[in-house]
């Protein structure tokens, strides 16, 4: 068997390699590579899943980065137990066929409680107090030690929200060869979220953007040039391509309207409420998930929505199947938005009654995907000093919220979640290995048969 690496560069695509990207374009200049056809929706969970298993979303569950929990009546993000993915996965076969294989998952998701043998995911520690302490959960546990002494703690608040930045892919990248000279897995997951952040900020602006792009060609090189040196096959892939959008769609508003979003108001707040509402919408980026409790009002919801601006497409339950999302965790409506556009989860009418959690960094309390978590309003010059007054009545032990993140979805530049127009702007997979054919462009799940057929070249 073959020593791999697979280094996920998040949001890489072949229009984001060139004279920013000196590294990478010499990699794909020597290498092979395709496009990949992206899985729908083209997000996090979806897409890593559908690589790790070859299965699409119709088979192994993952229909999002979030879903409606029916029997717990609540929308749910972010989740983190690999037993949620309803498929075998690529190192499940590999170790069925060869008892010396081993695997290491450094922040892939769905990192908990999975059969590989070497894992590290975000994970901090929430006090009673109310503060978040970064830091990361492991397998095996004394893992989690040895990096955070070795590298110095997890930078959790640049791998999510305004302080995002290069620092939390650069950890993961020297926590990977950390993880390597200790334990010489035989394929290795790598996540690098950097180009992530500034292209949903701020699309494709290479004013801005060339920084970004200069940053994660560095931390790849650097993982590159270990990996040569240990003669590996190294595989650079990603999920999928962000493209420009300037236009936020509000479908629980447009539902509100209608009288199907049923609110509960706490402490003058408005809270959604998922299990008492008629009809909802599960907003991930540029695909929705919209639940109809009453199954005899779907074709009318249906219709309502199809008539939303910035709505192209609305599949039926009985339509699923053209998009391969014909699971019982999707919604009965599957909206996907138009090339400008992308949904938000926001339900509330006046800003002055939107939840506390809404202006806040807290992926686990949100009802959808809320992209403004990586931005303050730039209209408040006195926001950080705010941030750090906050922080400082913290630490001396007075209770404070965080509440930082502006309700302006149209500061949002960049999405992803639908099929782009152009290949330029789909994920890409390149590869050094010499003797492996990889196809101009690859369906999602041919991904597992491209990453298999490393694993087992000769050594």
């Amino acid at each position: 068997m073959k020593k791999t690496v697979v280094i996920n560069v998040v949001g890489l695509t072949k229009r984001l390699i060139g004279e920013h990207t000196p590294f990478l374009r010499s990699f794909l200049a020597s290498g092979h590579s395709g496009f990949v056809k992206p899985v729908l929706p083209a997000v996090t969970c979806t897409a890593q899943s559908t690589y790790l298993t070859g299965k699409w979303p119709s088979q192994h569950g993952i229909v999002g980065n979030g879903w409606y929990f029916k029997e717990e009546c609540e929308v749910k993000f972010w989740r983190q137990s690999n037993k949620l993915v309803q498929a075998p996965k690529l190192w499940e076969k590999l170790k069925e066929e060869h008892s010396d294989f081993s695997c290491a998952n450094m922040f892939w998701w769905y990192n908990m409680y999975s059969t590989v043998d070497y894992s590290v995911t975000p994970r901090p520690n929430y006090l009673a107090d109310g503060r978040k302490i970064p830091d990361v959960y492991s397998h095996p546990s004394q893992l989690r030690d040895t990096l955070q002494d070795k590298l110095g703690t997890f930078p959790l608040f640049h791998f999510w929200g305004p302080k995002t930045s290069i620092k939390s892919s650069q950890w993961i990248a020297d926590a990977t060869v950390e993880m390597d000279k200790l334990h010489d897995p035989t394929l290795t997951l790598v996540y690098l979220p950097h180009l992530d952040y500034n292209l949903q900020r701020f699309g494709h602006d290479f004013k801005i953007i060339s920084k970004d792009l200069r940053e994660i060609d560095h931390v790849v090189e650097g993982l590159v040039d270990y990996y040569q040196k240990r003669d590996a096959n190294i595989v650079i892939l990603s999920e999928y391509g962000i493209t420009d959008v300037n236009h936020p769609i509000h479908l629980n508003r447009v539902l509100r309207q209608n009288n199907l979003i049923a609110i509960r108001e706490e402490r003058g707040l408005e809270l959604f409420d998922a299990g008492a509402s008629a009809a909802f919408a599960v907003a991930d980026h540029q695909v929705c998930h919209i639940y109809v409790k009453d199954k005899s009002k779907v074709e009318e919801v249906k219709e309502l929505i199809e008539n939303v601006e910035g709505v192209e497409k609305v599949f039926s339950k009985t339509e699923s199947s053209q998009i391969k999302l014909d699971h019982e965790r999707s919604g009965d409506l599957i909206a996907v938005a138009d090339k400008d556009s992308w949904f938000t989860y926001y339900f509330w009418n006046d800003d002055k009654k939107a939840p506390d959690f809404a202006r806040m960094v807290d992926i686990h309390k949100k009802p959808g995907y809320d992209p403004v978590e990586m931005l303050t309003d730039p209209n408040d010059n006195l926001v950080m000093l705010k941030v750090l007054w906050k922080l400082l009545k913290k630490k001396i032990g007075f209770r404070s919220v965080l509440d930082i993140i502006p309700l302006n979805a149209d500061l949002i530049k960049g999405s992803h979640g639908r099929l782009p127009e152009s290949t330029l702007d789909y994920p890409i997979l390149i590869s050094n290995a010499k003797d492996i054919v990889v196809k101009e462009e690859l369906e999602a799940i041919e991904v597992f048969d491209i990453l298999e057929q490393h694993i087992k070249q000769p050594t």
